[in-house]
């Protein structure tokens, strides 16, 4: 639908309940949403990374980004889904003789304050990585930030990590713009390590000596990138690229450098190719699998992927492994010799346990991903604990069974919504459908759901010609879907599952197709 001039007003028969009107008002963006009878107004670009919010979906009064699914409030503007959060600008919407017009921007909604944080309590969150700054940011936007610690080890202030493999690395970002809102109020003690935890004094020991004491503990402490094992991978020019200071330490190293050799074919993996070629490096993908994805996407994606990257100057050595590495070539295994000045390796993350586990937390069986066990509260086997992010295998009630993801917007949502449980403005467990979404060129997809493995899928649509949605089904039913050049699908099945949930006997709502 084109956009529509809003200086001569809009007739209010455009304007179905729920359906989102572009518009325009002197050169900017808007959307109009009539919710519950009245006419929002709204400012149209995803504060996130500048999507078209048009192009998105109205969903149990949100306003839901078409990229990365981020959520917005339709009456007030409040970005109450990662990955964004800060709020849409709103106007004042005066609607008369049959007539829709913009009287001006409206005054910001007031940050709601919680005098009473006994709620909370004093709560320290160690990590500071999408989940736990997800966690203190929403409870400091409800007030309740001075009863909040955040202990990180890192030393820099919260950013979005997806910028290391994509923007930031690619050149088309500064270090800055990958920077997460500041968490006000909130007691944050950067670059310090903990040494210990003490379920029983419920205090947390800093590595300096320093003891904090606490009433909810929060383990967000993320996962640490695998280091590779071949001859010569502890060598200064192989990398990883996990977090800023890994990115900055690469990006570094291709000032000096033409050549680049990237260890496995994952989804990092080969985001750090595309931004390695797009700083004009060579580079050459080394990976054991048979096509790059093959295992989470497909064959047919796999394929697709494959010679999207070879389009760009990419080459592959598949079902291949890096057998020594000595600063000038990469041996593989079969004997095949891989020059390039330096290798990154983007095969996997583990989850940091090693504090849950000192602890006596219970972990998950490693076989099922390890992590660290949390029920549907996302609590750990200790009540006064939780844990969240990359480390949290928590219950999944679509499908029956725990799972451990390590996606940043699950990350996020998971920190967002203990926040909430923790100042009581959440109702019910924790069922956020995850979702990811990963970059390469011009390419974007986006992957709704779970499953284990990719063999029960049904492709709709043209793979090669990058317009599709795969569905993946786990014992019989549909679980997840990957999604190219269809946005709206994509949104439109994460809103169905999350209505689709299991209520608490264990049934699935019946306004919702299950499907």
């Amino acid at each position: 639908m084109a956009e529509r001039d809003l200086a001569n007003g809009i007739a209010s028969t455009e304007l179905a309940e729920g359906r989102i009107v572009p518009a325009t008002l002197d050169g900017q963006d808007i959307v109009l949403v009539r919710h519950r009878g009245r006419v929002c107004a709204l400012s149209g670009t995803c504060t996130h990374l500048k999507a078209p919010l048009a192009d998105g979906i109205v969903a149990d009064g949100t306003l839901r980004c078409p990229w990365h699914h981020a959520r917005f409030d339709v009456e007030t503007g409040e970005a109450v889904g990662a990955p964004a959060f800060t709020p849409l600008d709103r106007f004042i919407v005066v609607e008369e003789d049959g007539q829709v017009r913009i009287d001006g921007p409206a005054d910001p909604v007031e940050k709601p304050i919680s005098d009473d944080t006994g709620i909370v309590g004093t709560v320290v969150i160690i990590g500071a990585g999408g989940a736990g700054h997800a966690c203190a940011e929403m409870l400091a936007r409800h007030g309740a930030g001075r009863a909040v610690t955040v202990i990180e080890e890192e030393g820099d202030a919260p950013y979005d990590r997806t910028f290391c493999s994509k923007q930031y690395l690619a050149g088309k970002a500064d270090r800055d713009d990958a920077a997460l809102p500041a968490l006000e109020g909130v007691d944050v003690r950067s670059g310090v390590a903990v040494a210990g935890i003490d379920r029983e004094a419920k205090v947390v020991t800093l590595r300096d000596g320093t003891r904090i004491p606490y009433r909810t503990l929060v383990l967000a402490t993320g996962a640490a990138a695998i280091r590779p094992d071949f001859y010569g991978a502890d060598r200064n020019d192989v990398h990883v690229v996990r977090g800023l200071a890994d990115a900055d330490r690469l990006i570094a190293a291709t000032a000096d450098a033409g050549r680049a050799i990237v260890l496995g074919s994952s989804y990092i993996g080969l985001e750090v190719a595309a931004s390695l070629i797009a700083r004009g490096m060579e580079v050459a993908v080394v990976s054991g699998d048979a096509l790059p994805l093959e295992k989470t996407a497909g064959p047919e994606v796999g394929a697709m992927i494959r010679d999207l990257h070879e389009s760009k100057g990419a080459t592959f050595h598949l079902g291949r492994h890096i057998a020594r590495w000595d600063g000038k070539a990469a041996m593989l295994d079969d004997g095949t010799r891989v020059e390039g000045d330096l290798v990154v390796a983007g095969i996997g993350v583990q989850p940091r346990v090693e504090l849950a586990e000192a602890a006596g937390l219970t972990l998950a069986d490693k076989a099922a991903g390890g992590g660290v066990q949390v029920d549907a509260m996302l609590r750990t086997s200790d009540p006064a604990i939780h844990a969240i992010g990359d480390i949290a295998s928590a219950p999944d009630p679509r499908l029956g069974h725990p799972i451990r993801v390590e996606h940043w917007v699950v990350a996020q949502r998971m920190g967002q919504w203990l926040a909430r449980h923790l100042l009581g403005k959440a109702e019910g467990a924790y069922q956020e459908v995850p979702f990811f979404w990963s970059g390469h060129y011009d390419l974007s997809l986006r992957y709704v759901g779970h499953v284990g493995a990719p063999d029960d899928r049904r492709t709709d649509g043209d793979v090669a010609d990058r317009d599709f949605a795969v569905s993946f089904a786990e014992d019989g039913r549909e679980q997840a879907v990957l999604t190219a050049g269809r946005d709206v699908l994509a949104l439109d099945k994460e809103h169905r599952w999350e209505r689709s949930m299991p209520d608490a006997d264990g049934r699935n709502s019946p306004e919702s197709d299950p499907s």
